[in-house]
């Protein structure tokens, strides 16, 4: 099984970037289609952005559609989350979750398709 640790999370300024890394070890890295959740305060998990093993396609929520983009490098086993454009409402608990499922639509965005998680990263957004 795979195992993953998030990195890049910080404070930064409303309209700033943030890029996030999703390093796993484990298991074979390709297998496992990656997707990206957020958690804030008060608020449920939130999908985010999504990446199938070989790379493509991704999946992207709406609130993030055009200033996130999801990326991976299976030779280096990450997955990158590059934020652009960055809001208050964009704050919370970043997490990269693994599956070995093949997801379709919508169903990239439950979490409960996830088997594997990371332990967090935290960004922050100051308006």
């Amino acid at each position: 099984q795979v195992q993953l640790v998030e990195s890049g999370g910080g404070l930064v300024q409303t309209g700033g970037s943030l890029r996030l890394s999703c390093a796993a070890s484990g298991d074979t890295f390709s297998r496992y289609g990656v997707g990206w959740f957020r958690h804030a305060p008060g608020k449920e998990r939130e999908f985010v952005a999504s990446i199938s093993g070989g790379g493509s396609p991704t999946y992207y929520s709406d609130s993030v559609k055009g200033r996130f983009t999801i990326s991976r490098d299976n030779d280096k086993n990450t997955v990158d989350l590059q934020m652009n454009s960055l809001k208050p409402e964009d704050t919370g608990v970043y997490y990269c979750a693994g599956s070995t499922r093949i997801l379709f639509g919508t169903t990239r965005g439950i979490a409960g398709k996830y088997d594997y998680w990371g332990q967090g990263t935290q960004v922050t957004v100051s308006s």
